[in-house]
């Protein structure tokens, strides 16, 4: 599990211990969590410590930077994504694993509109997002719902198949860019599946439209390049 972190320090904690670990143990799964951090000036990577996490420190600015950073760490054979400021699900990832496994998919991205908690996502960020969704949809031809949903589970050896891992953005970007590797890479079997998001965890860091509107204008230019 990878969890890019800058200033998380109400968030990693909880975003940890909502891990199933029973499952995981009893059905004989090994997991590891690596939590690649922007220098937080707060106790992120301390509790992100004492919780049992492998702590990489990225002081590169990012969101794709962190991930570029810390997938290829990773060593195990599946990899969850999400952020460490408790709207995921990752009680339930044991759950989007057997999935991945019994259904014989590479890649799955989770849509947290189909269950929005009150609170989590504010009406200025859901229309950016449903608008960002509609042109990857026109664009690229892929049925997906949440275009910037930062969940993801996925075998390792599929980013093998996809460019490389430094050509992608470094920043916010890199969401939407690894689903249009996995979706129309012929090779990967890719699928969206409905999840949730629940209200964060600490001070919001998403600035909706500047985030946005890099989003949107990547989307046309990677298209026509």
């Amino acid at each position: 599990m990878i969890l890019p972190t800058i200033n998380e320090e109400k968030g990693v904690g909880p975003t940890i211990e909502a891990i199933n670990k029973e499952f995981f143990k009893k059905n004989k799964w090994d997991y590891e969590i690596i939590i690649v951090d922007g220098a937080s000036k707060d106790k992120t990577r301390e509790i992100a410590k004492s919780k049992g996490a492998k702590v990489i420190i990225e002081k590169r600015k990012g969101y794709g930077r962190a991930y570029k950073t810390g997938l290829p760490k990773a060593t195990g054979d599946i990899i969850v994504t999400g952020d460490a400021d408790a709207t995921y699900p990752f009680d339930h990832i044991h759950e989007y694993i057997e999935k991945l496994i019994d259904e014989d998919l590479d890649f799955i991205t989770t849509n947290r509109f189909t269950q929005l908690h009150h609170g989590s996502m504010s009406i200025q960020h859901a229309f950016g997002n449903a608008v960002l969704a509609w042109t990857l949809r026109i664009l690229y031809l892929i049925n997906v719902r949440d275009s910037q949903s930062g969940m993801w589970i996925f075998k390792k050896e599929c980013l093998n198949r996809i460019k490389p891992l430094e050509k992608f953005s470094n920043g916010m970007p890199f969401s939407e860019e690894i689903k249009i590797e996995m979706f129309t890479n012929r090779k990967i079997r890719s699928k969206e599946i409905p999840s949730m998001l629940r209200p964060r965890e600490g001070k919001v860091k998403i600035e909706s439209f500047k985030d946005g509107w890099k989003n949107l204008k990547y989307l046309f230019k990677n298209r026509i390049t």
